[in-house]
């Protein structure tokens, strides 16, 4: 069974969990009409150009000669494609050429990218966080320079962070930029995992690169972030920087995961210098969400293939979706995927509407619990399809191979668990969670027992040391993700009156809702627990 966009359950997840509609203030001339039409274009692009090629992009991959990235076969088309449809700008700035509706509904489109081929969907996911940040940090002559390109897809953008001494710790990267006569840097050290870093489907890519100005402070407070084209901007000549290795990886294959050299390169300071980690975050902000909407998308192109491979498979002379545990398997595949989708959209719309404190508080549970559902619905994806899961034939193991990345990406699930506690519950006291607690209370029945737990476990979290607290930080936000997850399936079915999506959150509640309070040990086991030992 090919990939299907599904435009029943976005709708759902988008109107009545996240309550897009709350934004209609902000976005009068967006109407129920132009929603669909925007859905069902992106559905069709999705279905019907990026999908066939997830497959074959797979086996293809990419191939680097004398610093040059080619793309799989193919996949200068599907560029091209959407491209022209002007799906990179859809929640960009009119002022330079973008569409400027709501950050959700460009979440909602990149979910049917993703879910038809996260390889592809990498490219314009990491251009749509080139174009946020400058649009935030940048100076008015490097938005005339930059945006209006970046947003009709003309070039691309890609995040430079990563070096071979420097995973997470940003502090101790070595690039060096060194002050030119003319105002701009000469660029100078290596980065590693650049998804997209070179390539040729767009004419010409934007890298932002961190880098230490000489004689900056040592750590993270010297860090500054720059723009680095392939191509000059004053002659069009190749810069300094090239693609001078290819990672051989797990999954996504069709894209491109570089080792950058920057030999001398011109780059162009964003922002103030000493101060590139704040626009960076910028960047990964956007980049977090969409990777847990990346997560939650993979999970639904499994969930297809493995509900079309119950519907035709027999065994025991019955077709294996009759057979009870494979529907138990369905059912939460399902579940946590309208669960997931559903708090990635939420988060969407709190940063459209301005709730900036809802928002971050959402970004790193969409993130993680996002990434986490992806795995966990692939390897049931692979699970149901038995034998035949375990061998490429069979094509569900591509989406568990691919999914599996995405718990690593821009900054790993325990990164976000830290940012959860040390960053969010801190930084307000539990005030925004508080909220959502306060509502699964009122909900009472099958909310009653969870938000006494996460209310519990916030608590426990806000009081405990630092040490023990962090202990417990992924089972934490694993528990909030599972209440607030539901808190948004519930409201979805009180709007929607459908029997059946009251059946499927009636199962979630049963079998995620039910099992959150015995989170709460977890929650608590301390950093005494995790004392290895002799085992150390």
């Amino acid at each position: 069974m090919p990939y299907t966009a599904p435009i029943a359950d976005m709708r759902f997840a988008l109107e009545a969990c996240a309550d897009f509609w709350s934004l209609r203030p902000r976005y009068q001339d967006l109407d129920e009409d132009t929603l669909i039409a925007i859905l069902e274009g992106a559905g069709s692009l999705a279905e019907e150009t990026l999908a066939p090629l997830n497959r074959s992009g797979d086996r293809a991959g990419v191939s680097l000669k004398d610093g040059n990235v080619t793309a799989a076969p193919g996949f200068q088309e599907a560029y091209n494609a959407f491209k022209q449809g002007g799906w990179q700008g859809l929640a960009a700035d009119p002022a330079y050429g973008g569409q400027g509706l709501p950050r959700a509904l460009a979440l909602a489109v990149m979910e049917t990218v993703h879910s038809a081929n996260m390889s592809f969907g990498l490219l314009p996911m990491l251009t749509l966080g080139a174009i946020e940040a400058i649009e935030q940090h940048g100076a008015a002559d490097q938005k005339l320079l930059y945006l209006e390109k970046l947003i009709s897809g003309e070039w691309s953008g890609t995040m430079n962070l990563t070096e071979p001494q420097a995973g997470s710790d940003l502090g101790v990267l070595t690039t060096k930029a060194v002050p030119q006569a003319d105002g701009s840097y000469a660029i100078t050290g290596q980065k590693i995992f650049i998804t997209w870093g070179e390539h040729d489907l767009a004419d010409n890519i934007i890298h932002l690169v961190l880098a230490r100005i000489e004689s900056a402070p040592a750590g993270s407070k010297g860090i500054s972030l720059f723009i680095v084209p392939k191509f000059r901007d004053e002659d069009g000549s190749r810069n300094a920087v090239r693609c001078i290795g290819l990672e051989e990886k797990m999954g996504i294959h069709a894209s491109p995961t570089c080792t950058m050299a920057y030999d001398g390169a011109t780059g162009w300071l964003i922002g103030a210098e000493n101060r590139g980690l704040a626009a960076m975050f910028t960047m990964m902000n956007a980049a977090r969400l969409n990777v847990g909407m990346e997560g939650v998308s993979v999970a639904e192109a499994a969930y297809q293939k493995a509900l079309s491979y119950a519907k035709e498979r027999r065994q025991g002379g019955a077709l294996i979706i009759d057979h009870p545990d494979v529907r138990r398997m369905l059912m939460t595949m399902k579940a946590k995927i309208q669960a997931g989708r559903a708090i990635c959209y939420a988060t969407a719309v709190a940063a459209d509407s301005g709730n900036k404190r809802v928002e971050d508080l959402l970004t790193p549970i969409a993130k993680a619990w996002g990434t986490d559902v992806g795995v966990e619905v692939t390897s049931l994806g692979v699970q149901i399809h038995g034998g035949m899961g375990f061998v490429e034939e069979g094509g569900a193991a591509q989406f568990y191979r691919d999914a599996r990345i995405a718990p690593i990406y821009e900054g790993t699930n325990g990164i976000q668990a830290i940012d959860l506690y040390g960053r969010k519950l801190l930084g307000d006291r539990g005030e925004a969670m508080g909220h959502f607690i306060d509502e699964a209370h009122k909900h009472g029945g099958v909310f009653a027992k969870p938000s006494d737990a996460l209310k519990e476990a916030t608590h426990y979290m806000l009081t405990a040391s630092r040490d023990d607290a962090l202990a417990g930080a992924t089972a934490y936000l694993a528990l909030a993700g599972e209440v607030i997850g539901g808190l948004l399936l519930a409201r979805g079915v009180h709007r929607a009156h459908d029997p059946e999506r009251k059946k499927l959150f009636d199962f979630y509640a049963a079998t995620v809702l039910a099992r959150a309070p015995s989170r709460l040990a977890e929650v608590k086991v301390g950093a005494g627990a995790l004392k290895l030992g002799e085992f150390a």
